[in-house]
């Protein structure tokens, strides 16, 4: 059995793989200023403790820093660095792939077709020829004149480039097969794969800690390397050293041990090491052929693995992200349901070491949702049809979102209301804060009031009978309750039908009861109120004593 460490392969950065993260998930990241952050388009974060960062800018230029654990970086020294370093030699270029191993190298693949290489080279994982490590990105050309290089993928002590033309080469250490040319000898230089690939379109390359995986154009994927915990899927655990057929699927990316395949139905299998349930079949045993899982969800779009780690994930057509396998110490044998938007969140946060299991990307395009764009335009002069006067302060709105999202005023602008026809109304009942925070909910659905206004706010929702921005100001009013104020909102809650909030107001006063009677609002409160007060707390028996 093979005893190398596990492998920290990145899949590839094809944009179709992407999405939009939040990069500061990540601690590493925590290090540099809103300025930098804001200026990041792709990053990669690597290492066995999560410790080494590569992360490209908007402008083309590529930053490491870190651990450098065998000159990862690329930096041209084997210095650690707390601080980001520039790799002049890959500035300008824009990367489409990028991978790390765990032993630990890196490929970068250019949009021009280029492949770099940098880091550990002990079995001329680098594909230059040499063992000498790399401490700064070399370009790659042995064999591969000619040749456009697309995406890339790092086994433990292995490498692979996919080319243009749908062709695989494979160089570096070989004890298990994992170059795919039918021996167990080292591979100095890039090698072509054929075998089986020889007359077939290669569209997708990945690798397991010392396996290969490679998707055809259509969709059957051949695997071949180590093969000790059926995770090339093809029935037994024999090592295979030649490319051979597993099953037809669209997309497989590989964890330590395990594989994950996606079907272009959306239909989600699993095989290989389940130790840590990784394999989500509600057990711990090894799978030597594919087992589909998730079968009573809806269709599946994304799925990730990643080599550094024993956890998995997958995202469902709505936006459900599950999570199984070893997920910070714990060993989740059936897909859990997160919070999360997107499975890079699974890794960032779960994940031991938090690696990322692709290229994140953090383009953001000037799309903006529906819910969005209102947002954007509430209060706007520029597109505005009607204004709001309100102690003398215009609030600006459109007469059509307010008719949809609210009752009070699609009955308002019935062509019988003399509102229907003016450009301005006023508004005498309620002061400007609560009246405008009214109108901003309903073009964000968020209240954003101290609780002292919420308390307005509430009047209005009542008023309008708006009974989702009642529940959003009671909210408001616990959030922000104190000793000071909580007997103005207890009595706000009771002239304001407020049950539920009435019943908070009253258990924090009671709890409190000496502190609430030496303040202001205690003895301003009229009588009756007092008097109910009193007596309500006195059969909590508050006044035992």
């Amino acid at each position: 059995p093979n005893t190398n460490p596990p492998d920290t392969h990145c899949p590839p950065g094809n944009p179709r793989w992407h999405t939009m993260v939040d990069v500061t998930k990540w601690p590493l990241f925590s290090l540099l200023g809103d300025q930098v952050l804001s200026s990041i388009r792709q990053a990669c974060v690597f290492g066995t403790s999560a410790n080494e960062v590569i992360y490209i800018t908007k402008n083309d230029h590529v930053w490491a820093f870190g651990l450098n654990c065998s000159n990862c970086l690329g930096t041209g020294d084997s210095q650690s660095s707390i601080l980001p370093k520039k790799l002049d030699v890959l500035c300008g270029k824009k990367v489409v792939s990028l991978s790390y191993g765990s032993g630990p190298h890196v490929l970068l693949a250019s949009e021009d077709g280029e492949l770099f290489a940098w880091g550990h080279n002990s079995y001329s994982q680098l594909g230059n020829g040499t063992t000498n490590q790399g401490v700064a990105p070399v370009l790659v050309s042995a064999n591969l004149l000619n040749k456009r290089v697309t995406e890339v993928a790092c086994g433990s002590h292995h490498s692979l480039a996919l080319t243009d033309a749908g062709e695989v080469y494979a160089w570096g250490y070989n004890n298990c097969g994992q170059v795919g040319s039918g021996s167990t000898a080292n591979q100095p230089t890039p090698r072509r794969v054929s075998n089986c690939l020889q007359n077939k379109v290669v569209v997708s390359i990945t690798c397991g800690q010392t396996s290969s995986l490679a998707v055809v154009q259509n969709g059957e994927v051949y695997g071949w390397g180590y093969n000790g915990n059926g995770q090339l899927g093809l029935g037994n655990n024999g090592n295979q050293l030649t490319p051979l057929s597993t099953y037809i699927y669209t997309h497989k990316p590989s964890g330590y041990a395990h594989s994950l395949a996606l079907t272009d139905e959306g239909l989600l299998y699993a095989w290989g090491a389940n130790t840590y349930g990784q394999l989500g079949t509600g057990n711990k045993s090894n799978q030597l052929s594919p087992v589909q899982i998730l079968t009573e969800k809806e269709r599946i779009v994304e799925i990730a693995a990643c080599h550094s780690t024993h956890t998995s994930a997958a995202k469902t057509q709505s936006g459900q992200v599950y999570m199984w396998g070893q997920c910070r110490g714990q060993s989740i044998v059936l897909p859990f349901l997160t919070l999360f938007s997107c499975t890079d969140d699974v890794f960032a946060c779960f994940a031991t070491p938090s690696v990322t299991w692709r290229l994140l990307s953090l383009e953001h395009d000037d799309f903006l949702t529906v819910a969005q764009s209102l947002k954007k335009e509430f209060d706007s002069p520029d597109t505005a049809d009607l204004k709001f006067s309100v102690e003398g302060k215009y609030i600006h709105v459109h007469k059509a979102v307010l008719k949809i999202r609210c009752e009070h005023f699609r009955s308002m602008f019935q062509s019988h209301w003399n509102e229907d026809m003016k450009e301005v109304i006023e508004i005498n009942q309620f002061p400007y804060p609560v009246y405008r925070a009214f109108l901003q909910f309903l073009y964000t659905d968020n209240v954003d009031l101290p609780p002292e206004d919420a308390i307005g706010l509430l009047d209005l929702a009542t008023s309008y009978c708006e009974k989702r921005l009642k529940r959003l100001c009671q909210h408001t009013i616990k959030r922000g309750i104190t000793v000071e104020n909580a007997f103005s909102l207890l009595a706000a809650a009771v002239r304001y039908d407020a049950e539920d909030l009435e019943e908070f107001c009253f258990k924090f006063c009671v709890n409190r009861l000496t502190e609430v009677t030496q303040t202001a609002a205690f003895w301003q409160i009229e009588g009756n109120l007092l008097k109910q007060f009193i007596c309500r707390a006195s059969r909590c028996g508050a006044f035992k004593n």
